[in-house]
């Protein structure tokens, strides 16, 4: 049961993804929204200008004001403000990846552990309402396509393409099959920036399913596409158009295999928005939310043994 008291949340960087997080919590029911914090006070305010919400500098400022926080610094400062507010016992949601190395995610695990407090991760991802139906429909894929491809970004850039953008499709293909990573090939380009701008990473799993998954933040194109094939069965994700298709094989004694299906209705909605509520209600009923620190952690992870495979071919 939901409980009466609102949570008091604050939004802790409101840059490109921040600003979003204030946006939405300014609105949502359960919530009172206490502040924006940015070390530019200018957009702190910008990200307040149509609530009640405080615009701050100092994020220690808030302590003992708020029941949680959403994180959406840049990746380097995820370990000290996360430890800060999970120290306190305040809840945490953070941006992705959960940290800059597993050494940092398990401290704030360690500290969520200690005190109590709820640690999820922004894989936003998994909030997307055609992902979520492809996930309920698969069962046991033996190879998995994803394409990630999008513009060059003005943000993320103190990141790779493999923790700034594959990590999602890690995150889901580890959503998907539990049997645990036997194996991890890849190859990346640094184009526009010293960093790998495009990978491309080949992930086998006990099952022996296979993922084969390409990044880019170079593209001309947008382009979101997830391709799951399982026996007598095909699913085909555009989460970009929040569009899902299912297509099946059905067997009948004495005739010939027929395929059916087609599109699905998915009811689109913002992923983020049902993120930050699932958070939200977490906190309320102090439940796991659906990507936890475990899970963030499990991302970077293979995300890391991606960028070692990259780092092998280099």
């Amino acid at each position: 049961m939901t409980l009466a008291t609102p949570v008091r949340l604050a939004v802790i960087g409101v840059g490109h993804l921040g600003k979003h997080h204030a946006r939405l919590l300014s609105g949502m029911p359960g919530v009172t929204f206490v502040a924006a914090v940015d070390l530019d006070l200018t957009r702190a305010r910008a990200a307040v200008a149509d609530s009640p919400a405080e615009a701050l500098a100092d994020y220690r400022s808030l302590f003992g004001r708020v029941d949680a926080v959403t994180i959406a610094v840049p990746t380097v400062g995820h370990l000290d403000v996360a430890l800060a507010f999970l120290e306190q016992g305040i809840h945490v949601l953070v941006e992705k990846p959960i940290a800059s190395s597993l050494a940092e995610a398990d401290r704030m695990l360690e500290a969520a552990a200690r005190s109590g407090a709820i640690l999820g991760v922004g894989h936003t991802e998994r909030f997307n309402p055609a992902i979520e139906a492809a996930l309920e429909v698969l069962q046991g894929p033996r190879f998995i396509e994803i394409d990630r491809l999008s513009g060059f970004p003005e943000r993320s850039l103190d990141i790779d393409v493999v923790f700034d953008v594959m990590i999602h499709d890690l995150d889901l293909i580890l959503a998907v099959d539990h049997s645990g990573v036997t194996g991890v090939e890849a190859v990346g380009v640094p184009v526009l920036t010293s960093r790998v701008d495009i990978a491309n990473a080949r992930v086998k799993f006990a099952s022996g399913c296979i993922a084969n998954l390409t990044a880019s933040r170079i593209s001309r194109d947008q382009i979101r596409k997830v391709r799951c094939f399982q026996p007598d069965m095909y699913v085909s994700v555009d989460a970009g158009a929040m569009e899902l298709e299912v297509w099946r094989l059905r067997r009948t004694d004495g005739e010939r295999p027929s395929i059916e299906g087609g599109p699905l209705v998915v009811e689109r909605d913002e992923p983020l928005r049902r993120e930050l509520a699932d958070f939200v209600d977490a906190v309320q009923n102090r439940r796991a939310p659906r990507v936890t620190g475990q899970a963030g952690r499990a991302a970077l992870a293979l995300a890391t043994q991606v960028a070692e495979a990259i780092g092998g071919n280099g």
